[in-house]
């Protein structure tokens, strides 16, 4: 009899020597991948197409399972009410589909940036200028290094456009900018604009780069929804991370792109998965950065006894029932047998949550977040864990992510379940909607025409102090 433990041991397990995947646990490991690189739609071969275009080119759209369709229609249809009519269409059409071009920071990309740009592709995460710059400071630091950071940031030296942290000048040059100096104040942090992602309105495909040793990759390919974790869990530089289910890198890639963390701890216990994962990191990150990155083995649900209380930040990009990947099941057989143990998720997934909750110091933040419009593994495995957990307080996401980012993403601004229609979502600040979302547990990106990202749902909690 199937059950939660052998579950989790197929899809994430523990082990010394890799051995040979059963059909059952393969199609398990594929089936929570959450879009990533892997997914993207790609040239044959990974080539560039003449001239460094991107593409429309339409492939052939696969037939859905229908057990899985038939299951998602019945459910999800009292889940999102009006919005999964066309969340559907889109899920049904690869061909529609966006992808995002995530930057790396650790190695030139002027030249891609160009490209990008020459082709339609414009930021979704907007750099802060001068004026917030100095905003997010002012209180923080003494009278003299503010108006020294005043003067730098107003130069045209800097142009709005902040060193990274860990970038160096000339070898032998000891000269610090006042932006350098900032960081030598106590307790502050100066959010820079590193995270930098591209997309297009329009469903084309960017060429992807291969392996290169010794080289690293300019982009990362991925669902740009899949930046919201990230987004929300505001790592700082100097902080303890961990990302507690990590495989196959993408939100690790993500983190070190938005700072320079002390100890980026990537948990992936299954070997498979850890083995992308690691090549992932090393195609990324430069080595200077091994001693900051590392990547372990152990069960998730074991942090929170063998690491209680040692990160500042943690993240849950918890394995669940992939949307986008479950629809398009080989066989009806098999579907069916996904949604047998797509029930048994939730408790796997609460008792991530609740481990991720006892590693993270008091005061510290935990992100939960899914590809899946599932509200039994989205709202309720964090109530569930809330419930259980004195210590933990959702934060509110609506105003701080749902509404400046409305532009480029639809959230379900209404409750799941319980047979009611969800609001139309419209996000300006003075709509009724947006009010009586307050102090949810949660939002969700779901895939709409022309905003086909998604789906994802994301939590942020804080353990209290």
């Amino acid at each position: 009899m199937f059950s939660v433990q052998r579950f989790y041991r197929d899809r994430r397990t523990i082990s010394l020597k890799p051995e040979k995947l059963t059909p059952t646990a393969s199609w398990l490991l594929r089936s929570c991948y959450c879009h990533s690189g892997r997914d993207v739609v790609l040239q044959p071969g990974g080539q560039k197409t003449p001239n460094n275009q991107v593409t429309k080119r339409h492939k052939k759209v696969r037939p859905p399972c229908q057990p899985v369709l038939d299951h998602f229609d019945q459910q999800y249809s009292q889940e999102l009410g009006d919005l999964w009519t066309s969340a559907r269409s889109v899920l049904l059409d690869s061909n529609t589909w966006q992808y995002g071009v995530m930057l790396n920071r650790f190695t030139a990309v002027t030249g891609v940036t160009q490209l990008l740009q020459s082709q339609g592709f414009s930021r979704f995460l907007p750099q802060k200028d001068v004026s917030q710059l100095l905003c997010d400071v002012r209180s923080s630091v003494s009278s003299s290094t503010y108006q020294a950071a005043k003067d730098y940031l107003s130069s045209p030296h800097c142009n709005s456009k902040c060193p990274p942290v860990d970038s160096c000048p000339q070898p032998g040059c000891t000269t610090r900018s006042p932006i350098q100096e900032l960081d030598s104040e106590p307790l502050l942090t100066l959010p820079r604009p590193k995270l930098q992602c591209y997309i297009h309105p329009y469903p084309v495909r960017f060429p992807s780069q291969a392996h290169r040793p010794g080289q690293l990759k300019q982009y990362y390919l991925l669902n740009a929804a899949s930046l919201l974790p990230v987004l929300a869990l505001q790592v700082r530089d100097g902080e303890k991370v961990l990302d507690l289910c990590s495989a196959p890198g993408g939100k690790a890639l993500a983190i070190m792109q938005y700072a320079t963390p002390a100890l980026l701890c990537c948990n992936e216990p299954d070997p498979h998965r850890r083995d992308w994962l690691a090549k992932t990191l090393e195609s990324f990150l430069p080595h200077s950065l091994n001693s900051r990155v590392i990547v372990s083995s152990q069960d998730g649900r074991c942090f929170g006894i063998s690491e209680a209380m040692t990160y500042d930040k943690v993240l849950v990009d918890a394995p669940c029932s992939n949307d986008r990947s479950w629809l398009y099941t080989s066989n009806s057989q098999q579907g069916e047998q996904r949604l047998k143990e797509r029930a048994k998720l939730p408790v796997l997934q609460a008792q991530l949550l609740r481990s991720a909750l006892s590693a993270v110091r008091p005061g510290g933040v935990v992100v939960y977040s899914t590809c899946t419009l599932s509200s039994s593994e989205n709202y309720a495995v964090v109530e569930t864990v809330l419930n259980d957990f004195p210590e933990a307080e959702p934060e509110d996401l609506w105003e701080e992510i749902a509404i400046p980012l409305s532009k480029y993403f639809t959230f379900s601004p209404a409750h799941p379940g319980h047979g009611q229609t969800p609001l139309k979502p419209s996000l300006q600040p003075q709509d009724s909607s947006v009010s009586s979302n307050h102090h949810r547990p949660g939002i969700l990106v779901v895939p709409q025409p022309g905003k086909t990202w998604g789906p994802m749902f994301l939590s942020r909690i804080r353990r209290r102090k």
